[in-house]
């Protein structure tokens, strides 16, 4: 027996491990804690896990960690059949401390053979190619091999990072693959699987495989990853949590004249006051017009090209053979006192995307974010009593009913939920992430799930996050976030 398992064992002796409670598939605990990311992506070293890690996470009262692992930093050579030892043992050691210091480990295949979320991909699929299976299964047989004296209590495993969109028979088929080579060696091992569609979508099928679930706390994504450079967030509005979230603001001009809608304010604006409208992208060219009532208070053409301009970043579209540039810039128009409506509309042109809308009266400012959606018409805005309101509010009554509740549903009939990713990246307003996550982890307190923040040390973390908007203090030489961390100790 390895030594790290014979430390185990004598941990698991001395008692340390009483107060972990036990988990099973139909209920998982309410663990609370980190993802720690040494080995989450291989860039050929063999990272170690860091005991500190595990003690400090103990000392501010968490008890699980979740390991997202790159298989290809535990193989020999590159050859996926062969399993390198000196690498294994390192995992082995994160292991050995989570029973140390009473966390709960969780082993995920963030990269496995034939499948991955990250960049680059895989040759080989693991949905459709039968060897990428065969050796997909080995590692996992390979790991429950390793670890089938360890108690549920203290491990389990995450079969793959938020498998994509995949057809749900599919998906079933290569689960139950995996599943089968883990238990043909632990027959009892907790395992957890993340939902499809990058673990949104919960599946009741889930239960014939006896395993628990776990979802995402990334909802929406313009407040979880605003300014992150590994999505698509050039075009994200700036974030605001609870948000008053308005109708469709990609506004066609003679180009297509079939979708082209005036984007309608309506209400009495009594005194005079201010509309700022933030341009977000604009294609090949598109003449903006602003109208109080029947008065244009606002006219501008937008050329796009390459260089310099006033737009943000010049992007050439091959496939359309035009220029769409990223502005990402205001705009204001005043309103006169005593208008009615105000309408905001591309007279000619191709199109563009407004991200904000703001009215701005006596220096303050109400404040409604748009989505851009090809072909849906814009819905109307309300100016009332001081606040401009869209068609939704996102608040946490909001995510509870568009994150949650499904999972919910999953979780009364017998399968075990928990949130294997959340947080805010650092680029997010502190505010603004403190409200937001308050709502999220208030709503899974209550629903009874545990959840996992992306990072312990880091950009999503409470320590070393490089935030500009937070007053840090020093803990065993790192920089705390200390409102961050007692808003995750509230729940």
């Amino acid at each position: 027996m390895r030594t790290a398992f014979l430390l185990l064992l004598l941990v698991s002796a001395s008692g340390l491990f009483a107060e972990l409670p036990e988990p099973s598939a139909e209920k998982l605990p309410r663990w609370r804690g980190f993802n720690l990311l040494e080995k989450f992506y291989f860039k050929g070293r063999h990272e170690p896990f860091i005991e500190e890690d595990f003690r400090l996470i103990a000392e501010l009262g968490f008890n699980f960690v979740r390991l997202p692992m790159d298989y290809r930093g535990w193989i020999r050579g590159g050859d996926w059949e062969q399993l390198d030892e000196d690498a294994l043992r390192q995992i082995d050691e994160a292991v050995t401390w989570g029973g140390k210091h009473g966390i709960h480990v969780c082993i995920n295949f963030h990269r496995a053979p034939g499948y991955t979320v990250a960049k680059p991909p895989e040759a080989r699929s693991l949905w459709t190619d039968a060897e990428a299976q065969r050796v997909c299964a080995m590692h996992w047989a390979a790991f429950a091999r390793r670890y089938r004296e360890v108690p549920n209590a203290r491990l389990s495993f995450n079969l793959l990072n938020e498998p994509a969109e995949v057809d749900r028979a599919v998906f079933l088929r290569v689960m139950k693959l995996l599943v089968d080579a883990i238990r043909a060696e632990d027959p009892k091992r907790l395992i957890i699987c993340d939902g499809p569609k990058w673990g949104q979508v919960p599946m009741e099928e889930l239960r014939e495989l006896k395993v628990a679930s776990a979802t995402r706390g990334y909802t929406p994504m313009e407040i979880s990853h605003y300014g992150a450079s590994w999505v698509n967030s050039a075009r994200f509005p700036k974030p605001a949590w609870p948000r008053s979230f308005g109708s469709n603001g990609l506004l066609h001009g003679a180009v297509k004249k079939e979708l082209s809608r005036p984007l309608v304010i309506e209400g009495r604006f009594e005194p005079a006051m201010t509309l700022r409208l933030r341009v977000g992208v604009v294609s090949s060219k598109a003449r903006l017009v602003v109208a109080a009532d029947d008065a244009v208070v606002f006219d501008k053409l937008f050329v796009c090209g390459p260089g310099e301009g006033e737009w943000r970043k010049a992007e050439f579209k091959e496939q359309w053979k035009t220029w769409q540039n990223v502005y990402d810039r205001d705009y204001t128009a005043k309103i006169p006192a005593g208008t009615k409506a105000v309408s905001v509309r591309v007279t000619e042109g191709d199109w563009l995307s407004l991200s904000e809308i703001g009215v701005v009266q006596g220096g303050a400012e109400s404040v409604v974010q748009l989505e851009s959606k090809y072909g849906e018409k814009p819905g109307p805005l309300r100016w009332q009593d001081g606040h401009l309101t869209g068609a939704v509010l996102q608040d946490g009554a909001w995510l509870k009913t568009n994150a949650v509740a499904p999972w919910m549903q999953l979780a009364e009939r017998g399968v075990g939920v928990m949130v294997g990713e959340w947080g805010a990246f650092h680029r997010t307003p502190h505010d603004d992430t403190l409200r937001w996550a308050e709502d999220c982890l208030r709503n899974w307190q209550a629903a009874g799930f545990g959840w996992a923040l992306w990072n312990f040390r880091g950009s999503f973390g409470i320590l070393d996050s490089e935030r500009t908007d937070v007053r840090y203090e020093d803990f065993h030489g790192h920089q705390l976030d200390r409102r961050f961390l007692e808003l995750l100790e509230k729940y």
